[in-house]
């Protein structure tokens, strides 16, 4: 596993014409909004034209979110999902043609109406967007898929703006006919690029389409709140966008006034932002080992408080100079921190979006998918335009300088952040588990992609050699496991905490406590019928001597009532680690004898849950587990 990363889908038609797509779509998007604001100087309008301009764009291209978001998911749920894209970019050939007949007429309300019908495309593509995926990549692929989708849409909005802008400047005279050109010839390609997607099936071919958008929009919202995690992950998309929305309707005004820059000093900040923001991006698959890590989703809502507060303290006040260019701010003082924390900013703003969106495709059923994702695009467009909204208020009612609105936004992030942790401790329980696994070993998996299965009821059976077993495997396994474990050990302080967040299944002897031990199997019998995956340690304790014990019989009762695949797994390197019972309890107080030790994850392809048994099960996690306590 660890030899694999994202790239590798970029070389597979499986996921790559979809990446060229989606971004395209953003680079077409934003090359047509930013040449409007071109045309507008090309053709000498007032400041107050322009600032109608600026203001009413961005209203009418989100308006369509709004109106259509609904009947957008429940289309992308009904049909196969690569015809629908081919018809959606199809729709930009036809509204990019309106476009260009607007830019070589010259006719500005034309452009405002192609504008509209740009965002009506933008909606009906954005469910597709996010639900393929899912369907396309396998569940250790999504954090990377996703990352590398955030990470081409930060990129193609970044060139897009720059490219859009410059048209008129380089093109001059012929400004109208070459912004004409380039808009239809990305909508072209665009096309092109979706006809080579393979077929993805709907997810809910049978659904009966609501056309009334208001109840829909109620329904599809509803169904977005089903599941608590899911929910407050998209509670944490449009959070991303709010503070997305912030930053970059600030960095204009703060490139002047702030840094002291001429007009494209405002490019360099969004520049670094940007790159920040796909770097971030494509790093979330390095630091989840390919599992969809909501563990980073803490990280990355603490580094971007970090970073903006940071920013304010760089520079609070306005710029002694001005007119600065880009490699005269460089030289400045101070401003190779506030480079730093532009990028840091970005950065950890990518670490903190995309384990929220695996989040949502892998918990959200398929036949809802598309449905959920348009019930997010319904509240990030809620966002933006709050974030807009209040932005506008802090600067014109409370004469709030942008420093001072930053400061705001990472006391804000920092509280929206602990709300969201304290309604689902899963994201923080996450988080410290994963500082604690990554502190304390090196994982090296082997097997576990080709043998867990994707989807689906399976028992996973694993020796036990620590106490932090549960949390090793937990960090290898893509999907969430539900974990027996002896009840002594879930009610270790802190550790319990922990567990009892990750659904943990107590049990105990039936000498000890036989109504605990029959509240286990039954509370096991409940999981595997839901379709999850459920490990047990069937030796029933810590190893005290790094070999293992037999297996008890335990395991045969679970299969009996309900005999689903099993997957024999091994845990090597765990005995002369840290938490192992080699180590008195004093011992374990003290610096670990093998701090950063390499811990290997071993799993055998899954076995008829009806033709095994214990002894048999023991044995195969001898031979995977060999001579490596």
């Amino acid at each position: 596993m660890s030899g694999h990363n994202q790239f590798a889908l970029l070389r597979q038609r499986r996921f790559l014409p979809f990446f060229i797509v989606q971004a395209l779509g953003a680079f077409n998007d934003n090359v047509y909004r930013q040449a409007i604001i071109g045309l507008l100087f090309y053709l000498g309008v007032s400041e107050e034209q322009r600032s109608l301009y600026t203001t009413l764009a961005p209203a009418i291209f989100i308006l369509p979110y709004f109106l259509f978001s609904a009947l957008a998911g429940q289309i992308a749920d009904k049909l196969e999902k690569s015809r629908l894209i081919v018809i959606t970019t199809t729709m930009e050939i036809v509204i990019m043609s309106l476009a260009a007949i607007g830019f070589l007429t010259e006719n500005l309300p034309f452009l405002l109406v192609a504008l509209f019908c740009t965002g009506m495309q933008s909606t009906l593509f954005g469910p597709v967007k996010y639900s393929v995926l899912p369907s396309v990549l396998k569940p250790e692929e999504l954090t990377g898929g996703n990352g590398l989708v955030e990470m081409g849409t930060s990129i193609s909005i970044l060139s897009g703006m720059i490219i859009g802008g410059a048209v008129f400047l380089l093109a001059g005279s012929h400004g109208p006919v070459f912004a004409a050109s380039l808009v239809i010839a990305l909508a072209v390609c665009g096309n092109i690029a979706a006809r080579l997607i393979p077929r993805v099936d709907a997810g809910d071919p049978g659904l009966k389409i609501n056309w009334n958008p208001l109840p829909e929009s109620l329904v599809v919202l509803r169904m977005a709140r089903q599941q608590k995690a899911v929910r407050n992950a998209i509670l944490g998309v449009s959070w991303f966008w709010f503070v997305g929305t912030v930053l970059t309707s600030q960095l204009p005004n703060y490139a002047l006034a702030n840094l002291g820059g001429e007009p494209k000093l405002y490019l360099l900040a969004l520049a670094l932002f940007s790159i920040g923001t796909g770097v971030g991006s494509l790093l979330c698959e390095r630091l989840s080992a390919r599992t969809v890590e909501i563990g980073l989703v803490p990280l990355g809502a603490f580094g971007m408080t970090a970073f903006l507060l940071d920013l304010y303290f760089a520079r609070s006040g306005e710029a002694t100079v001005q007119g600065l260019s880009i490699t005269q701010f460089l030289q400045q003082p101070g401003s190779v921190r506030i480079v730093i924390d532009l990028v840091g900013i970005g950065l950890f703003t990518g670490i903190f979006v995309v384990p929220l969106f695996a989040l949502i495709q892998s918990r959200t059923p398929k036949a809802q998918m598309s449905r959920v994702f348009a019930a997010l695009n319904i509240q990030n467009s809620g966002f933006i335009v709050s974030a807009a909204l209040l932005s506008l208020a802090a600067r014109e009612l409370l004469h709030w300088s942008i420093p001072q609105l930053f400061l705001a936004l990472a006391i804000a992030n920092a509280v929206v952040a602990i709300y969201i942790f304290t309604i689902v401790p899963e994201f923080l329980m996450r988080f410290l588990s994963w500082v604690m696994v990554r502190t304390l070993y090196r994982l090296r998996p082997h097997g576990i992609e080709a043998n867990v299965p994707d989807e689906g009821a399976a028992l996973i059976v694993c020796n036990h050699v620590s106490y932090m077993d549960a949390l090793i495997l937990s960090a290898t396994i893509p999907r969430p496991v539900r974990f027996v474990m002896y009840y002594r050990i879930f009610n270790i302080p802190v550790m319990r905490w922990i567990f009892r967040t990750a659904k943990a299944i107590p049990i105990a002897g039936a000498r000890e406590d036989e109504a605990l031990m029959q509240r286990a199997f039954e509370e096991i019998d409940a999981a595997l019928a839901e379709g999850e995956l459920v490990c047990i340690f069937p030796e029933g304790a810590l190893t005290r001597d790094g070999q293992m014990a037999p297996f008890k019989s335990g395991v045969e009762k679970i299969l009996e009532r309900r005999p689903v695949p099993v997957v024999p797994m091994a845990l090597r390197g765990m005995w002369s680690s840290m938490w192992s019972r080699r180590d008195s309890r004093l011992g374990r107080m003290r610096v670990p004898r093998r701090f950063r030790a390499t811990v290997e994850v071993v799993a055998a392809p899954a076995i008829d849950g009806r033709s095994t048994d214990a002894p048999a099960l023991e044995a195969l996690v001898r031979a995977l587990r060999g001579d490596h306590a």
